[in-house]
């Protein structure tokens, strides 16, 4: 078994998901080649969205993967990393996506809202995160 730790890398981010409280895609960007398949994606997305609605945590282990979660409303936002990855680091995009939504909604961060300026939201994350 091999015990060395992976090459160091800038590229933390796996993920950056948001769900609607039903556990729907709204959208989803993912960075590598973990999940394929659109059908692995939302099956990854299904499983993550049923351990993490309920929960009051903020940061969860899941199918090997760091999990970084906040839930407003009806959407819940997700950003996912490596098992080894600084969670603070994590937690700081998830904050940076959240304000920038925020404001670019006049803080009224629903389903609705959202659907009506995804273009925005999608040039929000594309800034936020460049491949990962």
């Amino acid at each position: 078994m091999d015990t060395t730790l992976p090459e160091p890398t800038l590229y933390i981010v796996k993920a950056i998901l948001i769900l609607d409280n039903d556990g729907n895609r709204l959208l989803s960007k993912y960075y590598d080649d973990q999940f394929p398949t659109v059908k692995e994606q939302k099956e990854f997305e299904k499983n993550l969205f049923n351990k993490t609605h309920r929960a009051n945590a903020e940061i969860i282990m899941f199918e090997g993967l760091t999990c970084v979660y906040k839930s407003n409303v009806d959407l819940f936002f997700y950003v996912i990393g490596s098992s080894n990855e600084n969670e603070l680091i994590l937690v700081s995009v998830l904050h940076c996506l959240y304000d920038a939504i925020s404001m670019m909604l006049n803080k009224n961060v629903e389903k609705r809202v959202l659907l009506d300026n995804m273009s925005g939201t999608l040039l929000a994350v594309d800034e936020i995160c460049d491949n990962g």
